[in-house]
């Protein structure tokens, strides 16, 4: 048998110009830096492989370029480049004003006037490729670091300044476009008891098995939050009361129905569960009504499921669900 090894090939390096000296050039330019040239004559053709499928890693346009004016190619050139956007260099006959300012605008990454010694053109190209290269990972990191002040250290999941915040934006969606909104709370039934008995390891990855097996219920658009030390929060789009009823009984039968397994131990939990909906109203109003339903849920007993009155409605009766037994050896409270 033959092994193949698979080798990355060489990121593309678009140049773009009509002027055939400039293309022999420049074209071992991009070579010793590392690319594969693709040479192209016209701002059409440009435009056309700045807007291909593969993005490239670099653009070096000739300023004289026929067809499409500059303006116009580095302006349709520029949305498609979200998530891979590349750097683009310029060969300009001169510096001028307007060049400067597109620098200025971010519309280009540098420009090289024509005249310049072909010596210099290698140091300028890995230049833009490095300062590219640093710009993109200091964009990653502050990605990173806005999501880990979003997400709940222990789970993996939203965290309750997070969740209020996508929910003003979810509110505002639901206001625009007249839609559904709900929400569901629930909370782990005796968790203290739990936690007393097998400590705070045992009891954050029961948590984690909880988040768990309630993201592989959801939508993809659907968001999961711990806003409290037991509790969980569903942001439900495009829901009515009645589906976020039953995505309850479907959590409180898949999620909590199925023994956790920790540590060589096999511990039932149960949870209550509290609903309301938004009718666009604000997400903390609506956040308190979930929390008050919660509270008649507690108070009816375990794993009891309860729903907020429409505004303006009498409060609706008490719904318990009772789960089914098992036949496993459990650890039970």
């Amino acid at each position: 048998m033959i092994l193949r090894m698979q080798i990355d090939p060489a990121p593309a390096f678009l140049l773009a110009s009509p002027d055939p000296e400039l293309l022999a050039a420049i074209e071992p330019v991009l070579l010793a830096a590392g690319g594969r040239p693709v040479i192209v004559l016209t701002a059409e053709a440009a435009l056309g492989a700045m807007n291909a499928p593969h993005p490239l890693g670099l653009a070096l346009l000739d300023e004289n370029l026929p067809g499409m004016e500059l303006g116009q190619l580095l302006v349709a050139a520029r949305p498609s480049q979200a998530g891979s956007r590349f750097p683009i260099i310029l060969i300009a006959d001169a510096v001028s004003r307007e060049l400067i300012e597109r620098m200025q605008q971010g519309t280009i990454d540098d420009m090289i006037p024509r005249g310049d010694e072909r010596c210099y053109w290698r140091l300028r190209v890995e230049q833009a490729l490095r300062v590219h290269r640093l710009q993109r990972e200091l964009a990653s990191l502050r990605a990173a670091t806005v999501l880990d002040a979003q997400l709940d250290r222990l789970t993996g999941v939203y965290n309750r300044d997070a969740l209020l915040t996508m929910m003003f934006r979810e509110t505002d969606r639901v206001q625009r476009t007249k839609s559904s909104l709900c929400l569901v709370l629930f909370d782990i039934d005796d968790f203290g008891h739990w936690n007393s008995r097998f400590g705070g390891e045992i009891c954050d990855e029961l948590l984690c098995q909880v988040a768990a097996r309630t993201r592989r219920l959801l939508r993809s658009y659907d968001l999961l939050g711990r806003p409290g030390l037991d509790e969980f929060l569903v942001v439900l789009p495009s829901c009515d009361p009645a589906n976020a009823m039953m995505l309850a009984e479907r959590l409180r039968l898949d999620v909590f129905s199925e023994p956790f397994r920790v540590d060589g131990e096999s511990i039932r939990l149960s949870a209550c569960f509290g609903l309301a909906a938004s009718y666009g109203r604000s997400p903390v109003v609506v956040l308190r009504e979930a929390e008050q339903a919660l509270g008649r849920a507690r108070a009816a007993g375990p794993e009891s499921i309860q729903r907020c009155a429409e505004p303006g409605s009498p409060d609706p009766p008490p719904v318990t669900f009772m789960s089914p037994s098992s036949g496993d050896e459990l650890v039970a409270w």
